[in-house]
């Protein structure tokens, strides 16, 4: 599998230059009702040269229902094989435009623009496409890189402070994994004061990190899923939030599933207790409480069977440190040990 191409240098001159290199028949440009008012205009591509597709903004529109209804918009405007799709949003929409493309006709090309923080580190990169089903996180989805990924930090200046720590979570599991300097780094950033020059240099860095990975292991059979630190028990948080109607964002449960999973590390692979409390200190005082109680341990490790990482619904999988910056994969616990880590979680964020 081919990676993208990372673009970073400006968005028009970037869109332009790269619709010049393309060789494609039909422009179609996907958004969410929020990128349509607030984005698309940014593109500054003349009417008539593409054909707009609108879906619903929010996690909970990421549906077999949203992806027919881009379907049908690319069949009906005439899409062909030689199409290509433009998916600008956050990691809904990218998730959900990629997977369009990648089986619209076997496959069109398609280039992700993010528009937020989160989908510009993770779901925008790295060729992962996918839909929410049965209510469980990117259930069907495919393996799809895009042509391109044109990031512009100016996007991120009008996210909230919750939408920007969504996607900084993110950021902060590619440094655990990476190296004690860059979590370091990302520890010590002033998420008070947000000097953009040095965010988007942390962000490229991040990006990059993903993408060596995705490079070795393009499909996720060994080195790729350290890219899923955090990521069981945090799905699983998200999961059950869902349920209850009371959704989180996606950053914040892998954030409280980081503090989970490294505990996890401490006592499976002897991951160091002092920089475990760092962790937790940086994720309660950021990211606040994901309140559950003893009696939902049963329904959160059964949204963890269902986890796509599980070699079987009897055993499940996680991405474990044994140090910064040094990965175990294919790691397993027992319901006990699980259930251990959610106490821990609980001792010391409620």
């Amino acid at each position: 599998m081919k990676l993208s191409n990372i673009l970073s240098n400006g968005l028009k001159g970037n869109l332009d230059s790269l619709l010049q290199s393309i060789d494609y028949d039909r422009l179609f440009v996907l958004t969410d009702t929020n990128t349509l008012k607030l984005c698309m205009p940014l593109l500054d591509i003349p009417e008539g040269v593409y054909t707009k597709i609108c879906i619903p903004a929010g996690e909970e529109n990421k549906t077999l229902e949203s992806l027919s209804h881009v379907w049908q918009c690319l069949s009906h405007g005439g899409a062909s094989r030689n199409s290509l799709l433009i998916n600008l949003g956050g990691g809904m929409v990218t998730d959900l435009g990629g997977f369009a493309a990648a089986t619209f006709k076997r496959g069109i090309r398609f280039v992700n623009i993010p528009t937020t923080l989160l989908a510009a580190v993770d779901a925008a990169v790295g060729g992962k496409t996918g839909i929410d089903f049965f209510g469980l996180k990117n259930e069907i989805g495919a393996f799809a890189p895009a042509e391109a990924v044109i990031i512009e930090t100016g996007f991120f200046k009008t996210l909230d402070r919750k939408n920007f720590l969504s996607g900084y979570a993110e950021i902060l599991k590619h440094s655990l994994i990476h190296s004690v300097e860059d979590w370091k780094k990302l520890l010590a950033f002033d998420l008070e004061d947000i000097h953009y020059n040095r965010l988007s240099d942390l962000l490229i860095d991040s990006v990059r990190i993903k993408e060596k990975i995705v490079a070795e292991d393009p499909v996720e059979k060994g080195i790729r899923k350290a890219l899923n630190l955090g990521h069981t028990i945090g799905h699983a948080m998200e999961s059950m939030a869902l349920e209850s109607g009371h959704p989180v964002l996606h950053g914040y449960a892998v954030a409280w599933g980081i503090v989970c999973e490294l505990y996890l590390s401490m006592i499976k692979t002897g991951f160091d207790k002092n920089k475990l409390v760092q962790n937790v200190r940086f994720v309660k005082e950021r990211y606040g409480i994901f309140s559950f109680d003893c009696k939902q341990y049963d329904r959160l490790y059964e949204l963890m069977q269902h986890d796509k990482k599980n070699a079987s619904s009897k055993q499940i999988n996680f991405t474990l440190l044994k140090d910064i910056g040094r990965v175990e994969i294919n790691q397993t616990a027992t319901r006990e040990e699980i259930f251990e880590s959610l106490d821990f979680y609980r001792e010391y964020f409620c």
